[in-house]
């Protein structure tokens, strides 16, 4: 299996028009796709078999008033046909390279308590567990 990793930019959205269906939560929005591409502090790595995206991993940077500037990664799907291969680390490498070129000296991300996987994939990325909890909110009940 032979697998390209590749930061997207704003000239890449066709790269989303074939993804594995279980790479993503849904489907692409073309509006809303252009629109995180085009935000330099958006970032986006897939990985492509031929012209099939059956990875990604996705990040945000950004600045507070009081700490450095660090990397939250949103989330990282790899399809089950390309599970257990490495695709996953080096989707996080890609992100991690990004967050260091854009002056990140931190990044983090969460997952449920029961996703094994992603707690696998994010020790074997050299992460460490941190317990906290998160509160959701509905802003727009429209």
């Amino acid at each position: 299996m032979s697998v390209e990793i590749r930061m997207l930019g704003p000239e890449d959205a066709a790269v989303l028009e074939c993804v594995a269906s279980d790479v993503f939560d849904g489907p692409i929005d073309a509006g809303l796709c252009a629109e995180f591409l085009a935000d330099t502090r958006h970032h986006l790595a897939v990985a492509l078999d031929g012209n099939t995206v059956v990875g990604m991993a996705s990040a945000v940077d950004y600045v507070h008033p009081d700490k450095p500037r660090e990397l939250w990664i949103n989330e990282v799907g790899v399809a089950a046909s390309h599970r257990r291969a490495g695709v996953g680390r080096r989707l996080l490498s890609a992100i991690f390279l990004r967050g260091r070129e854009r002056g990140c000296r931190d990044a983090w991300v969460g997952t449920e308590p029961t996703n094994e996987a992603a707690h696998k994939l994010y020790a074997d990325a050299g992460g460490r567990a941190e317990s906290f909890v998160l509160y959701a909110f509905q802003i727009d009940k429209s």
